[in-house]
Formats: structure tokens, sequence, C-alpha cells
């Protein structure tokens, strides 16, 4: 049996702790809501009441040191499943909030019995200028998320006291998530010709199970379903297939060739991919 805990019980955390207890696993999970720590404890989880601070150099308070420490007590294994919240960041002082998080908890990680990490980040670290993207493409994010998940990576792959494997998923989708409920009935969409990029919630899980399991550490996977049809395509399909108000895309709008690499996790995990799903 071994001990993980997941920081981030949310939308792929929950379900994600409950595959691994299935599998005989012990799983601590954290939480930032007392509401849910109960949620948690009904699906077999060891719960807690886990909140990083964004503050540089902060020192944080007994009670919440205690929390982390307890999160991390005689686990093996981190999965760090926290998205950054940019509402947080002062763009007057350029203030990288979710970057002081990450380095906030790093010394909590190296005083516990944790000696390898798993770091879900998103492919938003790579920019619209490139076509076809692997691992050994350079990270060069256009958003302020992409930015602050690269250095947040970066920040973990160079500390040596751990290791580290960062998944970067494509478009979370799932049975209860799905941006077409979001563009359906909508005007003069960009990118008509651009490729998806998706990854589907059962792929996500399937994926980090696979790492675990296989003991891929101190690697970078990008993760998403080698299924590229253009957003028009798909997109419109999809909105027929729910019985939603069809999206329409403007042609005249800029397009965007960028492609997902599946290869490394096909042939490296030897994953197979739940194209079904999407």
């Amino acid at each position: 049996m071994t001990k993980i805990s997941i920081l981030g019980c949310g939308w792929l955390g929950l379900p994600l702790a409950k595959r691994l207890i299935e599998k005989g696993n012990s799983v601590n999970g954290s939480t930032t809501s007392e509401n849910k720590l109960s949620i948690l404890k009904n699906a077999g989880i060891n719960p807690f009441l886990v909140t990083l601070s964004e503050v540089e150099g902060n020192v944080e308070s007994e009670s919440t040191s205690e929390n982390i420490t307890n999160f991390l007590a005689e686990s093996e294994i981190l999965i760090i499943d926290i998205p950054p919240k940019l509402r947080a960041v002062d763009p007057s002082t350029e203030k990288k909030a979710f970057v002081e998080k990450i380095k906030n908890l790093i010394p909590f990680i190296e005083k516990s019995a944790v000696n390898k990490v798993l770091f879900v980040s998103s492919t938003s670290v790579y920019g619209d200028d490139n076509d076809f993207i692997t691992e050994e493409t350079s990270a060069n994010p256009d958003t302020e998320s992409g930015k602050q998940l690269v250095l947040a990576e970066n920040l973990l792959r160079e500390n040596q006291n751990f290791e580290t494997t960062i998944v970067r998923f494509g478009g979370l989708i799932g049975e209860d998530r799905h941006p077409v409920k979001f563009l359906a009935g909508k005007e003069n969409l960009e990118n008509p010709d651009a490729p998806i990029n998706l990854i589907h919630l059962k792929d996500c899980i399937g994926i980090i199970k696979a790492i675990i399991n296989q003991s891929k550490w101190n690697e970078v996977f990008n993760a998403a379903a080698p299924f590229h049809p253009s957003r028009e395509t798909y997109y419109t399909q999809k909105a027929k297939d729910l019985n939603l108000v069809l999206p329409k895309f403007s042609s005249e709008k800029t397009n965007i060739k960028k492609i997902i690499s599946s290869e490394k996790i096909e042939t490296v995990l030897s994953y197979k991919f739940q194209l079904d799903e999407y």
C-alpha cells in the first residue's frame, strides 16, 4: 500500500483519490472549504483543511503549519492539483501569487517523507505560435496563468530533495464539463480551423495512475488525446449531439495550428486513450 497526498480534491483530485483508494492506496486529501471535509471523509479520504499562503516569504501560522505537516505526514507521493488564481495577482507589482504558494509549500515537502511529486500543469505553457508541440518544445506561454505554471514547474523540478514529474493537460472535459456548453449559440467565434487539444477526466486519471504504477519520475508529459478535428467541425457536431444551439464561427478570424502530441504518453507509458469519450 502506498500513502499518497493529493493537494486539491476538486474536479480531478476527488475522483482521482477515489480510484487510488480502490487500488489499495491510502490517500490524504486537502480542501480549502471546511464544508467539503465531510465529502472527502465519506469517500474514504483522510481529509485536511489546507490553505497555502500567497504572501512572499510568509511564515505560516502555527495551525496552518500543523495542517500542512499532518497532510503530508508519512506520504511518499504528493500530487499537486491546484490551479493558479489570477484574481489574486497584484498587477501593480506583478506579484506571482500562485508561484509564491508553491514556494511556501516546498519547505514542508522537504521536511516530510515525500520523495516524489506529481504536478498537474497545463498545455497553456506553450504559446499559440507553435504548430506541432512535443515535450521538447520550449515553454513560451501567452497567458499569465501559463507563465505562473512554468515558474512553479521549475521550482519543483529544480529541487533536489524530491523527484518531480510534470503532467501538462490539454482542455479538460468530462460528463459534467464541456466547452461546447459555453460556445453553444455564440457567433463570430475565432479560429474555426484550429485543432482541438482535449483530455477527458477518465484519461487524466488513467495517465496519473500509469505514472505512479510505472514509477515514471523526473519526466514531463503532454497529455491531450490524439484526436484533433477542427474547432468548427468538432463543436458543431457536439452541439448537435447534445441538442444545443449551433455555434457560429468566423472565417475572418486568425487561425491557430497548435497540435499537442501525445506520442510520449502512448510510447513511454503504453497508454491507450479512451477515444470513445470524445
